[in-house]
């Protein structure tokens, strides 16, 4: 064995976006290109000598072989130990708890989250940090510059290592440690959670169904429902991860998840349904005839937290994404604690939760995790949700209700123009924000605009400032309009339309959403011209 020192150019485009670079496999498979990035991120990194590297990805299509690469780059640049998931498979929040269970230096985790798998299909790489979270800016920023310079990476010429059986390997005299890929994880929610309530509901007839969708949570799914917690076999469906997901999208929405909510919505429905996405760190939760929006998922987690026994404590404080409803700020508020509205992208919440400023973190586009780890977490939502159903013995419609009834509702839908022209998003983002200063006190049809900003989040632990992370649209009785463009496709740009209304009366709390949103919906076309600059008149997907 040997190690190389390969002369290479650079791309001009691995600038990371909120969760790693994405590309189309075709990419990733140029000259190099993973290869770039990979140097990109260890040359920005500092003293990692002998330390151990987390390596693991959700098993879609082209994981193996930039597994096998990132091994041979990671031996090559002085790690002493990597960790890989067997089969290269470790879903987003398991390498979170590797990584801070072994004391890890970082990770690099392959995956592209909800995007389609396939040779023409997604693939991503994101390096996370000694605290299992992903790379602050600071880091991701110092990539992105290295990647504009790099003229060479480091490799082994070792051959290809057995991935597949647990046990010890060499490269290089970098010890490679082949893992179970649920063991630590399924460990670590027998701490959180009470299995034997959750047993006893299973035993009492309770039946769920949880689609893995043929990604990564499959393996953890089959491991904790069925087999320690009783689910009935067949409770967890499509649980073998595929490289293509079975040719399907695996985004726990009420689109690509539309089986499920077909089922949940049918006379055959059973108690409870939930999904998971590509690396596991999405969730969906559908009751018998109810949908629950992720923004109302969180806020009943909150409120119904202490119920688990990992959280009989109480609860440090609440974080929430800009864009997400303002439903979980009412239980902080009657809690007595934080609330915190951050940028969208689950490392702005790494530095509240290693400060013990919050203890609950979730987006609206349906991640939810807790201070277990630092990064969101699909299955962990299913099972607080599994154990707040066995201590209150009520349906999840019961539950919706009742909240409700107590904090009131937050009617909330978000809509993704996906694969937009870049530059007619851009000139839409670009005109809007040079409004904002006129658009205060103004009316759009029967709604007046209260406020209008560019959101702008000063992080209270370490003081960073990030700007421009959506326009705001605030009007008269709490409701609210977000425009923001997202960082997690691959091929043009996907417009985020996020349309909120709250009421209060208990007269109010059973409308359809649809009709409930129906004015803002208008005036957000009006105010921000979609139509006129994208030339859709409809959302691709709406959640």
């Amino acid at each position: 064995m040997m190690i190389r020192t390969v002369a290479t150019t650079p791309y001009d485009d691995q600038k990371p976006g909120t969760s790693g670079l994405r590309k189309k496999v075709p990419v990733f498979q140029q000259p190099n290109y993973a290869e770039n990035f990979i140097q990109s991120v260890f040359d920005s990194l500092e003293v990692f000598e002998g330390k151990t590297l987390v390596i693991g990805g959700d098993g879609r299509f082209y994981n193996r072989e930039v597994i096998q690469t990132a091994i041979r780059m990671a031996a090559a640049n002085g790690f002493g130990r990597a960790i890989v998931g067997k089969g290269g498979i470790l879903s987003t929040p398991a390498a979170s708890n590797v990584i801070r269970k072994n004391g890890a230096f970082g990770g690099l985790v392959l995956s592209a989250s909800h995007n389609p798998g396939g040779p023409n299909e997604d693939f991503g790489i994101k390096y996370n940090v000694g605290n299992g979270g992903p790379a602050p800016e600071r880091i991701t920023e110092a990539v992105f510059v290295r990647s504009k310079e790099i003229d060479r990476y480091l490799i082994s010429d070792a051959a290809e290592i057995d991935i597949d059986d647990v046990g010890k390997r060499s490269v290089e005299g970098m010890t490679v440690e082949i893992i179970d890929p649920v063991v630590d994880y399924a460990a670590l929610m027998e701490t959180l959670f009470d299995f034997a309530a959750i047993r006893s509901m299973f035993e009492g007839g309770f039946r769920m169904a949880f689609d893995a969708m043929h990604a990564v949570t499959g393996p953890y799914a089959k491991e904790i429902l069925e087999r320690r917690l009783g689910a009935p076999e067949g409770s967890v469906r499509n649980f073998v991860p595929l490289p293509d997901f079975g040719g399907h999208h695996p985004d726990p929405n009420l689109v690509h998840a539309k089986d499920l909510y077909d089922l949940m919505m049918s006379d055959e429905a059973p108690d409870f349904g939930a999904a998971s996405d590509g690396d596991g760190d999405r969730n969906l939760i559908i009751g018998k005839g109810i949908f629950v929006t992720p923004s109302d998922s969180l806020a009943m987690l909150a409120a119904n937290a202490h119920l688990a026994p990992g959280y009989a404590r109480g609860l440090a404080g609440i974080a929430r994404s800009m864009p997400t409803s303002a439903a979980a700020d009412r239980v902080a508020e009657k809690l007595g604690i934080g609330l915190y509205e951050t940028p969208t992208g689950w490392k702005f919440f790494g530095n509240l939760l290693d400060a013990g400023k919050v203890t609950i973190c979730g987006e609206e586009s349906a991640g939810t995790g807790s201070d277990h780890v630092r990064e969101k977490d699909g299955l962990w939502a299913v099972l607080l949700w599994l154990n707040i159903l066995a201590a209150r013995r009520e349906s999840v419609k019961q539950i919706a209700a009742a909240h409700w009834a107590e904090y009131g509702r937050n009617y909330y839908a978000r809509h993704d123009y996906e694969a937009v022209d870049t530059d007619a998003a851009n000139r839409l983002m670009a005109e809007l924000r040079g409004k904002l200063a006129d658009l205060p006190s103004t009316a759009v049809g029967d709604l007046t605009i209260a406020f209008a900003d560019d959101f702008e989040y000063h992080d209270p632990v370490d003081q960073s400032v990030s700007r421009h992370q959506g326009v705001r649209i605030g009007f008269e009785g709490g409701s609210r309009i977000v425009f923001r463009l997202s960082g997690t496709g691959t091929s043009g740009a996907t417009l985020r339309v996020y349309i909120e209304r709250y009421e209060s009366g208990p007269d109010r709390l059973d409308l359809a959403t649809s009709d409930a949103l129906a004015e803002l919906v208008a005036a957000a076309d009006e105010i921000a011209g979609i139509a006129r600059h994208t030339g859709r008149t409809e959302p691709d997907v709406v959640t």
